[in-house]
């Protein structure tokens, strides 16, 4: 009878320690945007020993959806070979380059994946472009990318996230902090959307560029292919709803007041145009992304984040220095060990306890993925949905090397804040764009029933320090 007692006793204490840990929804939000990346290209290594393996289409034995070898071309197979993360060419990523590459067939349209040769190449001064540059994987001999690896194994990957834009940075930006990238919330509706990078300054974005500064626009098209047509253009100060107007603590870490990655500057109520800077911002936008490992030392992570890189930090073709990987998990790291406490559900809880993480990148870089993406029906079908890129889910609430095998995109990632702050009075597709369009959002990702997982620091050779202290200033990646 004691030793029962005391058993019974013994699982209420583990039973209560559960509940304790129970969460109804996180109270940060993280997304960590880096850049031009597809899965083929900078995850190869999951497919190798001891993080993983690969199967096309995925098996249970090889859970990720990555192809090692016969990389399609039209009319042959191409092997592919590793290139250096730190890189010495870009590729083109615009509108047409998507069309390059989609090479689209078919009534309902589909992409055929064949088209990836006919993408641009543009080398670094003093360099050339190395034979099939479109048809390369990352070179993770040193094991440089093992942070990114580390965190997809360790927590949720996705085998299927698309970029909503078939484009570019700037429009890319545009849906991961709004929902989309037309002018309007009647162009949205209409499938009218900012398509490309500025011109004739691909650098200077937003309600303060020069007056001469165009963004081209993508219409529907009534006698396709090709779907989305580009035949007008308009300055890049936009009005409709965003992220921000729904979840009012937000902050948004960016390399530049005028960078196409500062989304908020192409907003016109948001920015507030004055003088040549937008005076709407307050204390919302740091012009230094770095800052956004003080603020977490400092305790002061907002409720909703947007974190984007330096060039050095970018994983962006030709000016990354190979830092990305350590700059991601130098954030995950210092949320991951922080003292840092918050009340939530009338229980204390570190960060860690309370924040998920979302990574993904803003666009394919031009590199070669095999898994062509939906196009959506009607008008909306003219500019969405873009290339595969990749997605890792990190919380204490994801079971270890979740793989998930949903279709997504940043909409989904707009779903799921929408889904997270649901105490703010919102609701999924609040925003009536790529929210309202996206048919997943997410939360199979997290189970808030559970106990919190133990955080294991993830190894990298740069730490939170080094992202601090680095003399260099915090250039924005490039200007496409």
């Amino acid at each position: 009878m004691r030793l029962t007692a005391k058993l019974l006793l013994l699982l209420g204490s583990v039973a209560s320690a559960t509940a304790q840990a129970q969460i109804s929804h996180f109270k940060h939000v993280v997304v960590i945007f880096q850049e031009n990346r597809t899965p083929d290209n900078l995850f190869q290594g999951l497919c190798a020993a001891p993080y993983g393996a690969c199967a096309v289409p995925p098996t249970l034995s090889a859970p990720y959806d990555i192809q090692t070898s016969n990389w399609t071309t039209k009319g042959a197979k191409i092997q592919p070979s590793p290139v250096a993360l730190a890189n010495t060419y870009d590729l083109s990523h615009a509108h047409k380059a998507f069309d390059a590459m989609c090479d689209v067939t078919g009534n309902p349209p589909r992409c055929r994946m064949d088209g990836a040769a006919q993408i641009g190449c543009g080398p670094v001064g003093g360099t050339t472009c190395p034979p099939n540059p479109q048809f390369k994987f990352v070179d993770n001999s040193t094991g440089i990318v093992n942070p990114y690896l580390a965190l997809a194994t360790e927590y949720g990957w996705a085998n299927y996230m698309f970029q909503t834009n078939q484009g570019p940075s700037f429009p890319a930006h545009q849906f991961i902090f709004g929902g989309t990238s037309a002018p309007t919330q009647l162009d949205d509706a209409n499938g009218i959307f900012a398509a490309e990078n500025m011109s004739p300054n691909g650098a200077d974005a937003g309600c303060n560029a020069l007056p001469t500064t165009v963004v081209e626009l993508v219409s529907p098209n009534g006698t396709p292919p090709p779907y989305g047509v580009e035949n007008s253009s308009a300055f890049p100060c936009f009005e409709h709803q965003t992220m921000a107007d729904l979840v009012k603590d937000w902050m948004y870490y960016t390399g530049g007041p005028d960078s196409i990655w500062t989304a908020p500057n192409a907003i016109n109520h948001v920015c507030l145009p004055s003088g040549g800077k937008c005076t709407g911002w307050g204390t919302h936008v740091s012009l230094n992304p770095s800052n956004v490992l003080t603020a977490i030392g400092n305790c002061n992570l907002r409720g909703l984040t947007w974190i984007t890189p330096t060039a050095a930090n970018s994983d962006h073709a030709a000016v990354n220095d190979g830092g990305g990987p350590s700059w991601v998990a130098s954030i995950v790291n210092a949320i991951g060990n922080s003292k840092c406490t918050d009340t939530l559900d009338k229980k204390t809880l570190s960060y860690w306890q309370d924040t998920a993480i979302l990574i993904t990148w803003d666009d394919w870089g031009g590199w070669y993925d095999h898994v062509p993406p939906t196009i959506l029906a009607g008008v909306q079908g003219d500019y969405q949905y873009g290339f595969r890129v990749p997605l890792i889910v990190v919380s204490a609430y994801t079971s270890r090397g979740y793989v998930d095998n949903g279709r997504h995109d940043f909409g989904s990632i707009l779903r799921f804040i929408e889904h997270n702050f649901a105490s703010l009075g919102l609701s999924e597709g609040e925003l009536g764009f790529a929210d309202s369009r996206a048919k997943t959002d997410l939360t199979a990702f997290f189970h808030l029933k559970h106990g919190p997982r133990t955080f294991t620091t993830v190894a990298a050779p740069k730490s939170a320090d080094f992202f601090i202290n680095d003399p260099r200033p915090p250039e924005p990646p490039d200007n496409d």
